[in-house]
């Protein structure tokens, strides 16, 4: 399917595309400081929430939940948690899930989780939990048994507690697959593990990230045929340097993209390689939408310019904020 010819093309002028941000924790205080900014900045666009990844084994639990905290507390976004499998005992993992309840977060993204490095062949990394689906119910299981104790002041002349008529739920996102999951064993596979994830209670699935429209719009075609109603949420990175794409091929196992291959390493130019991938990302989001992608979800790389271009180029920010905008510096 080709691209629209221009921003905004086949979309209706009247239709709100929503659109949230991948970041991932500080590694160290001068990033933090850094990281607070672009938050500010990707907050001020309006996106539906912002998602904040969570370390292998959860090495990065504390920086993880400080982040999350300050996006509830400093900006009106919606902040998501991720959460993984890996290594956690059945205690441990309710654990987690109850100290970001307790900390006001009520959005996860629940994941299986990579080995760390080092680890063997097979599953025993995994801990108590086997899969992300049994990590969907247990975070459904835990807000019910928490909320099942929350009480309202009563008028009675007792003075008892009475247990609201309504409960506060949570939702729970869920990773997929375009191209397959590397460790996926058929073609139909990644397809039966998000029906059993919309199974387990999952609201919403956000892919990895892909470089061709068609893999993403294929994926969703098998998926709707095979019973997934859920919305499935395109997930973008603007590559915008060859060293960054090769990294990420490397990771994911992702399908080249050829042309922007050729393009990035052609240039030795860092800002006319920045260009050449917010305008790769602009047409592939253009495209994708078009062809009917519920929003986006673009990864930051903790950087605000290359996303905030990519959705202006798409044409859904236009008028609200410019990428060269006077940073508004912000500390916690």
């Amino acid at each position: 399917m080709p691209a629209p010819d221009s921003p905004g093309e086949n979309i209706p002028p009247s239709a709100r595309i929503p659109f949230s941000f991948e970041l991932f924790p500080p590694r160290n205080e001068a990033a933090a400081h850094t990281l607070w900014d672009t938050i500010q900045q990707l907050a001020a666009v309006g996106p539906d929430f912002i998602s904040v990844t969570y370390g292998a084994n959860g090495s990065s639990r504390e920086s993880s939940l400080e982040v999350l905290r300050y996006i509830r507390e400093q900006t009106s976004v919606h902040p998501l948690a991720h959460l993984t499998c890996v290594g956690s005992s059945h205690y441990e993992a309710n654990r987690l899930v109850r100290e970001f309840l307790d900390a006001g977060i009520t959005s996860f993204l629940a994941l299986r989780g990579d080995p760390p490095r080092g680890a063997v062949e097979g599953d025993q990394f995994l801990g108590d939990l086997g899969s992300a689906s049994e990590l969907v119910q247990l975070i459904h299981r835990v807000q019910t048994e928490r909320a099942q104790y929350a009480t309202l002041p009563s008028r009675s002349a007792s003075g008892g507690g009475a247990i609201p008529s309504t409960r506060q739920k949570v939702r729970v996102a869920v990773a997929a697959f375009p191209n397959g999951h590397p460790r996926s064993k058929r073609s139909n596979q990644d397809i039966d593990t998000l029906l059993a994830k919309q199974v387990s209670g999952a609201t919403v699935a956000i892919t990895q990230l892909f470089f061709h429209a068609e893999d993403y719009l294929g994926f969703v075609d098998e998926a709707r045929a095979a019973g997934v109603t859920i919305p499935i949420l395109p997930g973008v990175m603007p590559a915008t340097a060859p060293t960054r794409l090769e990294r990420i091929l490397e990771l994911t196992g992702e399908r080249r993209p050829e042309e922007l291959s050729r393009r990035l390493h052609a240039s030795d130019s860092a800002d006319e390689q920045a260009e050449i991938g917010i305008e790769h990302a602009v047409s592939l989001s253009l495209e994708i939408l078009a062809g009917g992608a519920p929003g986006l979800h673009l990864y930051t790389f903790n950087q605000h310019r290359a996303v905030l271009s990519v959705l202006d180029g798409v044409g859904l920010i236009a008028g609200l904020t410019s990428p060269e905008s006077p940073n508004h510096k912000e500390s916690v």
